[in-house]
């Protein structure tokens, strides 16, 4: 489908990538890795055709159709979140009002057997072909089945984009794009503005997406379970595995291994060589012999390989000065901006020790509740801090604290104590500000480069209680490790609010859900808490609100300075429809989900993995219950509508 042959990229004389060849077949899940600065986000820039190659081809078919979501980019503005993300289906309505402005020339004409007319007939003939090749079906159920999942609210549908912050406005260029449904989709960190459930969301969708796609992430269970073929970039070259991250991580280590043997020995052969030119070199009976050697050292073209192995390294937090036994305490807490309350009446207990994570979507109140324990923001209700608590806190606008003056180095060696000092260039080499980039100045960071020096920072502070919000955005997976070795490792108490699994799992130990209001409490790990969710899924307690203003609507009288009692009975006789509706396809969702769950269980059988067919109808059954919750949101609706 796409064919990259001998493709050389050069910056300042210095190649990115030395001729590498790859081809890109239709419906490839592709995950794109390597070290920062490798070259990922260029390969994207140049597949998008927003960057030239240096030299070599890159061939891509004519009618193939490319989404590309940049890690940052210009957002429009002056347009609504729906109006924005109709413009996915922009060449369906410019065709539409083409056949009605050819639909109206052909009305107001008489001359029926002219030339010109019988071409206005054939162009109305072949642009409804096409719209009909391309679907011409419901796509405003399409925009808002995607704008739902990727966390909007029915509300926000009609809000300017302005509103938004950036993360958010990213997800409504994500929408965008995933609307489209293009034949590639090139995703550069998609995840990094997506809560839990919205991430759950989006890997569902690519898991079965038919369209190819070449993915950046530091999300290691997304990209684990979204892609089937990893391609790594490293020192200009690119290695191929038919398989996903987690098999590609052990391949790579058999490879790097024999590179490593094939390098030394290679070292051995020329050292040995060179040796022998200069011992005999002013010899005359070994001047043949000599220029022999010269002559083969010449030829000999020098293996390269990643000797730099951080594996191995550990950053250890200071001892924490020992706090009270329970650090954080809440009770009864509530806050609300205005009208609009985002916490209710919550209680929390974090003891001495604990690693606990804070996870809902967005707008639940992680961050609000984080800031009322900073005390930066005023509340009603208890919310006590334990004897002796010192806080580390990270947030984004940590970053914006830090003394630009200072060199990146300069800034660590600060704040490090004891043996510490002593690794501070292994520290920022693991945080990718290896060799001169440990001098450089903060003025000249970037956002992200300016994020990973006030996380270090803040690692090396004598704390007893970390706060990190989203800690990971900006680390890629070696550094992420290094970061989860260190806070695992901390004896103090910490609360991460992330939606990256993979740094969660086997790093706290409860999990506190962020939703309607509420702060729900689950024991365990946040694989327990995800296989909990699945049972008790979003979609059981959408049902049960529904059932909820079901019966309120039934309770509810109509004024009647409003109605005359005709039209209260008329009225009445539309809500006791609409209530059979909902729940009729309530019955339907609940039957499709426990088929689906029985087949879940028929799955874990090796001969039903393998069976093609019963995958099918798997599928089938899936996207039939999509439908169908799809309908159960229309008619909800309605029935809301009814109730105005």
């Amino acid at each position: 489908m796409i064919s990259v042959e001998q493709l050389t990229v050069e910056f300042g004389g210095s190649p990115l990538f030395d001729e590498i060849s790859f081809l890109v077949n239709p419906k490839d899940k592709i995950a794109l890795v390597g070290k920062n600065g490798a070259g990922k986000t260029t390969l994207l820039r140049i597949f998008s055709g927003k960057q030239t190659p240096t030299r070599g081809k890159l061939t891509i078919p004519k009618d193939l159709t490319i989404g590309y979501l940049p890690q940052h980019m210009i957002h429009n503005e002056g347009t609504t979140v729906m109006q924005e993300a109709e413009k996915a289906f922009e060449h369906i309505t410019g065709l539409q009002a083409e056949i009605e402005q050819i639909n109206i020339d052909l009305a107001e004409r008489t001359d029926y057997e002219s030339e010109d007319y019988h071409r206005l007939i054939d162009k109305l003939t072949h642009t409804n072909e096409h719209l009909q090749i391309i679907g011409n079906g419901n796509f405003q159920g399409e925009i808002e089945k995607t704008l739902i999942g990727l966390g909007f609210l029915r509300s926000d549908f009609d809000r300017p984009c302005r509103e938004f912050s950036g993360g958010w406005r990213m997800r409504i260029e994500l929408a965008k794009i995933l609307l489209l449904s293009p034949d590639v989709l090139l995703l550069d960190e998609p995840t990094n503005h997506l809560d839990i459930e919205s991430i759950q969301w989006l890997e569902n969708f690519l898991t079965t997406t038919n369209s190819a796609i070449l993915l950046v992430s530091h999300d290691r269970a997304f990209i684990d379970a979204v892609t089937t073929r990893t391609i790594e970039i490293s020192l200009g070259k690119i290695y191929d595995y038919n398989v996903n991250y987690s098999k590609y991580l052990i391949l790579r280590k058999e490879r790097h291994d024999q590179q490593v043997r094939a390098y030394e020995n290679q070292q051995k052969l020329i050292q040995e060589t060179e040796d022998f030119i200069d011992r005999f070199r002013s010899k005359a009976t070994k001047a043949i012999q000599v220029q022999s050697r010269i002559k083969s050292l010449e030829k000999i073209v020098r293996l390269e390989v990643d000797l730099e192995d951080n594996s191995h390294l550990s950053l250890k937090f200071p001892p924490a000065p020992r706090s009270g036994s329970i650090p954080v305490e809440i009770e009864h807490l509530s806050k609300a901006y205005g009208d609009h309350l985002i916490l209710d009446n919550i209680g929390i207990i974090i003891n001495r020790g604990e690693k606990v994570a804070f996870v809902g979507k967005n707008g639940e109140g992680k961050s609000t509740l984080v800031k009322c324990i900073m005390n930066e923001i005023e509340y009603a209700g208890i919310l006590k801090l334990g004897h002796n608590v010192k806080i580390g806190y990270f947030a984004q606008n940590q970053a914006s604290m830090l003394d630009e003056n200072r060199t990146v180095f300069e800034t660590i060696d600060y704040v490090a104590v004891g043996d510490v000092r002593t690794k501070i260039r292994d520290i920022l080499g693991a945080f990718m500000f290896g060799g001169e980039a440990s001098d450089k100045k903060v003025q000249v960071l970037s956002g992200g480069e300016r994020s990973r020096l006030a996380m270090i920072r803040l690692l090396l502070e004598p704390v007893n209680l970390l706060i990190l919000d989203e800690p990971t955005n900006h680390l890629d997976m070696r550094s992420k490790d290094v970061l989860k070795d260190a806070i695992k490792a901390f004896n103090g108490t910490v609360i991460v609010v992330s939606h990256d699994r993979e740094f969660l799992d086997g790093l706290v130990t409860k999990v506190y859900e962020f939703g309607n209001k509420k702060v729900r409490e689950h024991m365990g790990g946040i694989y327990d808490f995800l296989k909990y969710k699945k049972m008790d899924s979003l979609r059981e307690l959408e049902i049960s609100n529904s059932l909820k203003s079901v019966q309120d609507v039934a309770d509810k009288t109509i004024s009647d300075s409003k109605l005359d009692y005709e039209a209260r009975k008329e009225h009445n006789k539309k809500i006791r429809k609409a209530e059979k509706a909902v729940e009729a396809i309530e019955q339907l969702i609940s039957k499709s989900e426990s088929e689906i769950a029985e087949m879940d269980k028929q799955l874990e059988l090796p001969e039903k993995a393998s069976d093609s067919e019963y995958i099918q109808l798997y599928q089938r059954k899936k996207r039939e219950l999509e439908q169908k919750v799809y309908e159960w949101e229309l008619l909800s609706e309605e029935l809301e509508n009814l109730n105005i």
